[in-house]
């Protein structure tokens, strides 16, 4: 019997709790590698979030994690979930290996993958949406189990996410579970399987269910339990989010686990449009999701390992979604794919405190579907180019540091020599990207 028929036969739904037995896996041992958990979650743009300058929103749990370990103020996702997904679990720009939206190349590696080969217990929960090879899907991409909604192309249409979820846990159909609430039942999930493997290596990829449409009240909300939808309850939405994550950093420290487990936290993309977001240097921000803008993919990044990471760090350098697998590979003394391009480059010197080798830009190839208009664009801290492709912006240099919403092309002879110099930088990364 192979483990993953071991797991399923294994797998006991326990009343209200949908925790494997503790008996139904083995417990690796002995490693001094950290445990990682990489949570992403959905619809949620960098201004939702109190260390970031919010006043919209009450996060204490992640305000926390980054006044005790590091924030990075330049970290940029694909505008979109799906284009999001596939780079941050492969460490490739789309343009390599995107298929369409809510599919996934399943001949790719993954940072399961990765980890799996140097030893680690693989497990993810949450909202999956890449349809692929059936219930076998979450196996083929490198996790030892799961726990997800959305994987509608296996047992029909995909359901709530929210109040009575349906939820599919290691190929078994949980059906709908009356009276539970999603992110509650897939974040048991993971503090099970936590408990399970506290021996250590694991990896767990959270990609959360929230903060993403529609918008209805969670356990917390006085509403809870009606049948209603309103963007107000996104802010409710936003703070379960962090009680959520909450529950995850309390059992790591419970099982003492917080100095040996580096904690990653980001969003897919933007917050949607319409919800507005205060700030509290006096500014509003309008949620972009599905736009190239920053408020499409600019999105938090806080990294949180207890005695390792320096608290309270604040790091100007560039991310993008292709240096999480790389950087995961690095904690977990993993070998990189040797058989294909991996765009990333690890990051986990500056967690160190060093200056390690931060990237001078970074690249996004976005197409939500075949013969959908293109998008390419390379930027920096400040500027940002759009290669000739790009439809109404096709050949447009920004000065998004100062022109956030991209208004006002800098055309080519103005700006002098910085904005040449940025033009000439970027379309070389451009040009060196084509597919």
């Amino acid at each position: 019997m192979n483990r993953r028929d071991f797991l399923n036969k294994c797998a006991g739904v326990a009343a209200g709790g949908f925790v494997l037995s503790n008996q139904a896996l083995e417990v690796r041992v002995g490693s001094k590698r950290p445990n990682i958990i990489l949570i992403m979650t959905d619809d949620q743009g960098y201004e939702c979030l109190g260390c970031y300058g919010s006043k919209s929103y009450k996060t204490p749990v992640l305000d926390k994690l980054a006044a005790t370990g590091m924030r990075f103020e330049h970290c940029y996702s694909q505008p979109l979930c799906t284009p999001s997904r596939v780079q941050i679990m492969t460490g490739r720009y789309n343009f390599r290996n995107y298929v369409k939206f809510g599919h996934f190349d399943y001949k790719e590696r993954t940072f399961a993958h990765v980890l799996k080969d140097a030893g680690y217990a693989t497990c993810t929960a949450g909202k999956w949406q890449l349809i692929g090879p059936g219930a076998d899907a979450p196996y083929e991409a490198g996790f030892d189990e799961y726990c997800l909604w959305h994987m509608e192309d296996v047992f029909g249409p995909k359901g709530s996410r929210y109040r009575n979820p349906k939820i599919i846990q290691n190929g078994r159909l949980l059906g709908i579970l009356e009276g539970k609430y999603g992110p509650d039942v897939v974040t048991d999930y993971i503090n099970g399987f936590i408990e399970r493997n506290k021996a250590g290596p694991f990896l767990v990829y959270y990609p959360m269910i929230l903060t993403h449409s529609p918008f209805e009240p969670t356990p917390d909300s006085p509403e809870w339990g009606q049948s209603v939808s309103n963007k107000k309850f996104y802010v409710d939405m936003v703070e379960y989010m962090d009680k959520t994550i909450g529950r995850i950093v309390q059992k790591l420290d419970e099982l003492g686990l917080r100095e040996n487990t580096l904690i990653l936290f980001t969003g897919d993309n933007g917050t949607p449009g319409g919800i507005t977001s205060q700030m509290a240097d006096g500014s509003t921000i309008d949620g972009g999701k599905g736009k190239t803008t920053d408020a499409g993919t600019h999105v938090a990044l806080i990294a949180n390992f207890k005695g390792t990471i320096p608290a309270g760090k604040v790091c100007p350098d560039l991310v993008d979604f292709s240096d999480i697998l790389s950087t995961l590979a690095d904690a977990g003394g993993a070998s990189l794919p040797m058989d294909v391009t991996i765009d990333g480059r690890s990051f986990l010197p500056q967690l160190r405190g060093q200056i390690g080798n931060p990237r001078d830009w970074t690249f996004c190839w976005y197409q939500r579907n075949p013969g959908d208009q293109l998008h390419r664009f390379a930027r920096d801290k400040r500027w940002k180019l759009y290669d000739q492709s790009s439809a109404a912006r096709a050949g447009k240099l920004f000065d998004v540091s100062n022109d956030v919403l991209e208004q006002n092309p800098v055309e080519p002879g103005q700006g002098g020599d910085e904005a040449a110099q940025a033009r000439a930088k970027l379309q070389a990364v451009l040009d060196s990207h084509s597919a």
